[in-house]
Parts: C-alpha cells; sequence; structure tokens
C-alpha cells in the first residue's frame, strides 16, 4: 500500500505526515511537493522551474528528509520524496491517478465562511476529484 502525503512544510502537512505515519507507518509513504505556479502567464518560467527539479531531486528529497526525518523515523515502512510544479490541487490528483497510490493524507488550513468562499479548498477539491480515498486532517 501508497500513502501520498502532499507536503508544503506547514503545520498542517506535518499534522497530515504524523497521522499518515501512525495510522500507515508500516506502508510506503509518497511526501509530494508541489512548486505552485501563479496562472499560465507564467508558462516559460514553468518550465525552467521543472528543469531544475530535474538537476538534483536527491537535494530536494534531503531537504525535505531534514524538516520530516523525526516523524518519519517512527515508521518501519518506507518513504519517498516528490517534487512538481503546477497548481496542487492538479498535481495532487495527477499524482494519484498516474502512480500506484492507494490513499491520499492531507492537512486542511481550516478556512472556514467567506475565506473558503473566496480562497477555495485544495482540500476540498482534491477529495472531490481523487481517484482514491482522500483523509483530511485539521
Amino acid at each position: 500500500m501508497a500513502v501520498l502525503v502532499p507536503y508544503d512544510s506547514s503545520e498542517p502537512a506535518r499534522d497530515a505526515l504524523e497521522e499518515a505515519v501512525g495510522e500507515y507507518g508500516d506502508d510506503r509513504i509518497v511526501l509530494l511537493r508541489v512548486i505552485e505556479v501563479a496562472d499560465d502567464t507564467f508558462q516559460a518560467g514553468f518550465g525552467l522551474i521543472r528543469d531544475s527539479l530535474d538537476d538534483d531531486p536527491e537535494q530536494l528529497a534531503e531537504d525535505v528528509a531534514d524538516e520530516v526525518l523525526e516523524i518519519l523515523e517512527a515508521t518501519d515502512g518506507d518513504y519517498d520524496v516528490e517534487t512538481t510544479v503546477g497548481k496542487p490541487e492538479r498535481e495532487i490528483v495527477r499524482y494519484a491517478e498516474d502512480h500506484d497510490v492507494d490513499r491520499i493524507v492531507m492537512g486542511s488550513h481550516g478556512r472556514d465562511g467567506v475565506s473558503r468562499i473566496l480562497l477555495g479548498s485544495v482540500a476540498e477539491k482534491i477529495v472531490r476529484r481523487s481517484p482514491v480515498s482522500v483523509t483530511v486532517v485539521r
């Protein structure tokens, strides 16, 4: 079993990782970092960013690993770190569709009311579009 954990170094993402390790610690955990691009007007820069990710994926993995090493030490399973560029909701769903992922465990920033309506909810979009079950940790 593989569990996908979108990870952006935020407190909700750390909470989601802790939940994933607690519930699925014997399985493979995939941390997915999405570098967000504001909109399509940055398409030229988008390619440059994607190319730079290909230059040193091991360094990117080490950076994330340093942030979450203590949490991951509690697991008997293994973990991978993946990085992509784009809109988080699209990239997370795309990763789940294209890889052998059984569940997504993600944090929620917990916006309510008008803020949620105006900004939208990445977690909500993923829950609606995901090809696998999603656990949202608050």
